[in-house]
């Protein structure tokens, strides 16, 4: 499915390139395993590949996607729920999607938010979280460093 080299992101982790394919024995059981370097933490992440369509493994987006990512990032808010513990858990599947476009939505709404009213620890680790999670993928996408894209999307939020 995806080849050493490719780009690629594990939703909930981030980004990373395959450096390599690899086989295991745990609990007994011989299995073969996608190799993935991180850029942000220099950490490397086993990945089964049996279970790459359960996980939601997918390859980093493109420049078009690029563009997506920073006009959502640039546009209001959507509603949000002002009960604390349905806009956690809304924005939580919209992390666990993989999905980049609704994990941008979850920054935007999330940064509007602290900076409007504040955010309550929880959110304030998920907001941390989901920027991370961004940040590897656009760092990866648009070939750049972390400082860089950091910057970036502060600029379209602003």
């Amino acid at each position: 499915m995806f080849r050493i080299g490719d780009k690629i992101v594990y939703p909930m982790h981030g980004a990373g390139v395959i450096e390599s394919v690899e086989e295991r024995e745990i609990l007994g059981e011989m299995k073969r395993y996608y190799v993935m370097r991180m850029p942000i933490g220099d950490m490397k992440v086993m990945v089964p590949i049996s279970s790459v369509t359960d996980i939601g493994l997918r390859k980093v987006i493109d420049e078009d996607g690029v563009s997506k990512v920073l006009t959502i990032l640039k546009d209001k808010d959507s509603p949000m729920s002002t009960n604390w513990n349905r806009r956690y858990r809304s924005n939580m599947e919209k992390i666990k999607s993989g999905n980049v476009f609704e994990l941008a939505e979850v920054v935007r709404n999330l940064s509007s938010r602290d900076k409007e009213k504040g955010l309550s620890t929880g959110e304030k680790k998920m907001l941390d979280n989901a920027r991370q999670i961004l940040v590897s993928e656009l760092v990866l996408a648009k070939n750049s460093k972390e400082d860089n894209i950091r910057s970036l999307i502060e600029e379209y939020m602003a």
